[in-house]
């Protein structure tokens, strides 16, 4: 079975408010993923949850709920577990994305085959479907197609102010007749400075250097908005001591202890500086043991940490005092 699936037998023999507490500490992604299985779950047999869970046959005894009420369950789940407002549009991805159509079933595509549906369209038009993504997914995508149109099409996600929804509606009919789909049009505010801001944020800095100097080549002052909100490692030195401490629940000690290799010295005093004088040691000698890492490892987990730091943002748990936001 693959793991999503796994991972939802085991949260609902575990029952709703344990799930939420469980889901409460995985990223945006996974809940996505393993909601999106729950979802699906039907007739789970004996058997097939004893395999998933040697440990827990008798919690499995006493709960009969996997496959019945589904949708209602993942509902109660997300709500406990992200509260109201940030799980609304999730659970619509999760319980309404299995028959997803026209734009919105790339959120649900592979995001190579979304980048081979659209490579050959006009720079515009990819420009408005990367910019209706999310921006993780936007910036695999992105980082499949030409070089040569990467900078063209992030100048044209920031200089996007919205989108009629006549327009937005015959593009999601194009893309409807591309893979025999239909509409589920929910939204027409798409583009801007901030959505190109995170997509650049989330490629890896090579490309995002390249990008980034071709934008300031065709258009210095478009550079500079779209600079001034990303939000770069070393602006974790900015989060509060609070913020921090957050984050760092979030974020396991192999990708910490990466993330932290070649990092500002600020960085790594605001991080240890937020933990107990025995894990800032730990975290520092197994550092030292593993010597020198890949710089894309490195990337790779610095990502991940700026990623968490945004979702918790979003969610308001944290600030972000980096670069364009002042702070009073």
């Amino acid at each position: 079975m693959p793991g999503p699936e796994r991972a939802a037998i085991l949260l609902m023999s575990l029952g709703e408010i344990e799930a939420a507490e469980v889901l409460k500490h995985m990223g945006a992604k996974d809940v996505q993923k393993v909601g999106q299985a729950m979802a699906c779950l039907s007739n789970v047999s004996r058997d097939k949850a004893t395999v998933v869970m040697e440990n827990f046959v008798s919690t499995l005894e006493s709960q009969t709920s996997l496959g019945v009420g589904a949708d209602d369950y993942v509902r109660r789940v997300m709500v406990n577990a992200l509260g109201e407002d940030k799980a609304a549009g999730l659970i619509d991805r999760i319980l309404l994305g299995r028959n997803s159509k026209g734009l919105e079933a790339l959120k649900w595509m592979e995001t190579r085959a979304v980048a081979d549906l659209v490579r050959n369209e006009h720079p515009q038009i990819v420009a408005i479907v990367l910019a209706y993504l999310d921006s993780d997914q936007a910036a695999e995508v992105l980082a499949l197609l030409p070089e040569r149109m990467r900078a063209d099409v992030v100048m044209r996600i920031a200089r996007l102010d919205g989108i009629q929804p006549a327009a937005l509606k015959e593009l999601d009919e194009i893309m409807e007749k591309q893979f025999s789909g239909g509409n589920n049009l929910k939204s027409s505010s798409v583009g801007g400075v901030k959505k190109a801001a995170n997509i650049l944020n989330l490629m890896d800095s090579s490309s995002e250097q390249i990008i980034s100097t071709r934008i300031g080549e065709a258009d210095g002052e478009l550079a500079n908005r779209i600079q001034e909100l990303m939000f770069v490692f070393d602006d974790l030195a900015g989060i509060d001591d609070r913020g921090i401490q957050t984050l760092l629940r979030e974020i396991g000690t192999e990708t910490l202890g990466m993330a932290l290799k070649g990092a500002d010295p600020k960085v790594k005093d605001k991080i240890t500086r937020n933990m107990s004088q025995r894990a800032a040691e730990m975290l520092i000698e197994d550092m030292e043991a593993k010597g020198p890492a890949r710089l894309a490892d490195v990337e790779a987990a610095q990502k991940e940490m700026l990623a968490a730091a945004r979702r918790l943002a979003d969610a308001g748990t944290i600030v972000i005092g980096g670069k364009g936001e002042e702070m009073v």
